[in-house]
């Protein structure tokens, strides 16, 4: 990676010589302007306004604007001789916890490689001791013509820096948050949370920029003399929510779908939603129950009433076995007698 910032960083009175990498890259598609008419490339030419002729890239310099309009020269030697420690070195002016630092101020990200073999010791001391403490040093330095603020945490083996916006560069969230008195029920964050854990965690490394390869599918299907794909027709009225809880259970249920679960919300008891009530869940379940306990009876009981019914069973065949006895003597001495 090439450094785009040599200088040291100022641990008290240990200097650690470093390089600036760039820590991230853009990969979004870049488009050139263009003549509608006939395709031809639209440029801009650089024009010095006293000569009124084009001017090349070693001929132009830094000008600060007086209020007068007057304008004053600024080279770089100027700006490399600047009376403050900053210039060219990262000073560490405090060690605070990583929670202090507010995810609004960070800006561009940078690696910085330790500059030479004997940076490598007072590199890796500074590295060790930023794990030990679990805390992240807050620096200042001087890049592109301004003093900024900065911090220091490890990434890895190596030492990053993240930019920090100045504390009076963000904005406070005034009349952004809704005027209106909004009351959120149990019920609706109940759903919230149902839908937070449906979609769960994700690895970063699987995302990626779809819009990106939508724009290089569009390109190579237009080098081809192809048609580009159409994309598809947004669905009717979905930038109205008319009920927020039926919103949300569906979300639930979408969610589920694309993750392979079962559509069926069972999470969710019916007793959240807009339709059914509480009374009317809790009574389902009791006549289940009950229909459970019903069938499920103690098992002393019904011994004892099997137990009764047997004993009956008895009495009764032995009762109808002399009858039928009896019965059968009248028949034969009828017989006989006729």
């Amino acid at each position: 990676m090439r450094s785009i910032w040599n200088g040291a960083i100022s641990f008290g009175l240990v200097s650690i010589p470093i390089k600036l990498v760039n820590a991230t890259e853009n990969h979004s598609i870049s488009f050139r302007q263009i003549h509608t008419e006939d395709g031809g490339r639209i440029r801009y030419r650089k024009y010095c306004e006293l000569e009124d002729r084009e001017v090349s890239s070693q001929e132009i310099g830094k000008g600060y604007e007086d209020s007068d309009g007057t304008i004053i020269p600024i080279t770089d030697e100027d700006l490399a001789g600047l009376p403050i420690p900053t210039a060219k070195t990262i000073e560490i002016v405090a060690f605070v916890p990583e929670d202090r630092i507010d995810p609004l101020q960070m800006d561009a990200a940078y690696y910085l490689q330790a500059g030479g073999a004997p940076a490598a010791k007072p590199y890796t001391l500074l590295r060790e001791a930023l794990k030990r403490s679990k805390k992240v040093a807050i620096t200042k330095y001087a890049l592109r013509g301004r003093e900024r603020l900065g911090m220091l945490r490890v990434v890895g083996d190596a030492i990053a820096m993240h930019g920090l916006l100045w504390p009076d560069e963000v904005r406070a969230p005034e009349g952004v948050a809704p005027d209106a008195d909004v009351t959120v029920r149990d019920k609706e964050l109940d759903l919230a949370d149902a839908l937070m854990d449906t979609l769960g965690e994700v690895d970063l490394e699987d995302l990626h920029d779809e819009y990106r390869e939508a724009v290089e599918e569009v390109v190579a299907a237009k080098a081809a003399g192809e048609t580009p794909k159409e994309a598809p027709a947004p669905e009717a009225g979905g930038g109205k929510v008319l009920d927020l809880m039926a919103a949300l259970e569906n979300s639930v249920r979408a969610a589920r779908e694309s993750r392979g679960e079962e559509a069926e919300v069972k999470q969710l008891p019916q007793r959240r939603t807009s339709r059914s009530s509480p009374k009317d869940t809790g009574g389902k379940k009791s006549t289940s129950t009950a229909k459970k306990k019903k069938t499920t009876s103690s098992p002393r009981k019904s011994t004892s009433k099997t137990s009764k019914a047997s004993q009956s069973e008895k009495k009764a065949t032995a009762k109808k076995t002399p009858a039928k006895k009896s019965a059968a003597k009248k028949t034969a001495s009828r017989k006989r007698s006729a």
